[in-house]
């Protein structure tokens, strides 16, 4: 049975939420996955904790702002390895890079990979 561009979306939409949940402890408010070829863009909302939040939100200085976009990167850096090998067992294809970035005003995450081939015809 051959699987749909929006299943395979759903279920990696499935797997990101997982490991956020499990490995940042937090999951997303919502996940959209949209597969472009040979990449694959994850956009979530709702990413920060109540305590990222409010240490984002607090005085002018960006030392909080900074600091968590620092955590997140490296967090999600460390956790690089796993997020990799669940992309590639719904893909059946290698990830060539992965690039992130988070933004501590909106609490959104934007999470791209690049494979070895095009995902969907």
């Amino acid at each position: 049975m051959k699987v749909t561009k929006g299943q395979l979306e759903g279920k990696i939409s499935e797997a990101i939420i997982k490991f956020e949940k499990e490995y940042m402890g937090r999951g997303p408010l919502e996940t959209k996955t949209f597969i472009i070829g040979d990449m694959i863009l994850v956009r979530l909302k709702g990413v920060l904790t109540k305590a990222e939040s409010q240490l984002v939100n607090s005085g002018n200085d960006a030392s909080g702002r900074e600091l968590v976009k620092r955590l997140r990167i490296e967090l999600l850096e460390k956790g690089r390895p796993l997020l990799e090998h669940v992309v590639k067992s719904i893909t059946l294809s290698e990830v060539i890079s992965l690039h992130s970035d988070i933004s501590v005003k909106t609490g959104e995450r934007v999470i791209i990979f690049t494979m070895d081939r095009q995902i969907y015809p």
